[in-house]
């Protein structure tokens, strides 16, 4: 992100936030308490630009649905608030990585010096072979 970029804000009415039971390891805590978080963005219903938009709904991420739904879940943590905010961290971090356009590249041409050392290093790996193939019978 550049220096002059402002942060884009996500406005907390546009995301559904639903508690659940965590998968893994946990003891008997994680069978009967909901502490993970299933956090639901409509990128296109949303209020976010619309260039960022796009670009949110170009990513190959496996988050977002085909219906363009970014459905992040968090459940490292033991409890519901820090895996809310986790979650939402998650979301921001993603929204900011797109924030800005990425610079196109302007093709160039190969300066002098460029391709007078790759002609040399060329050059000087031709008599490198050259001279092992003499060395064999």
């Amino acid at each position: 992100m550049g220096d002059n970029a402002l942060p884009i804000l996500i406005d907390e009415s546009e995301v559904e936030t639903t508690a659940v039971r965590a998968q893994g390891a946990g003891g008997q805590n994680v069978n009967k308490v909901s502490s993970a978080i299933h956090l639901r963005f409509d990128i296109p219903a949303s209020s976010l630009p619309d260039a960022v938009k796009q670009r949110l709904l170009a990513l190959r991420d496996k988050r977002i649905t085909q219906h363009g739904v970014l459905v992040i879940k968090a459940q490292s943590h033991r409890t519901q608030d820090q895996n809310r905010l986790d979650a939402f961290a998650r979301l921001h971090e993603l929204v900011q990585s797109v924030a800005i356009a990425p610079l196109l590249r302007r093709a160039t041409r190969p300066t002098r010096a460029s391709v007078r050392r790759r002609l040399q290093d060329k050059a000087q790996r031709s008599e490198t072979k050259v001279a092992r193939a003499k060395l064999l019978p």
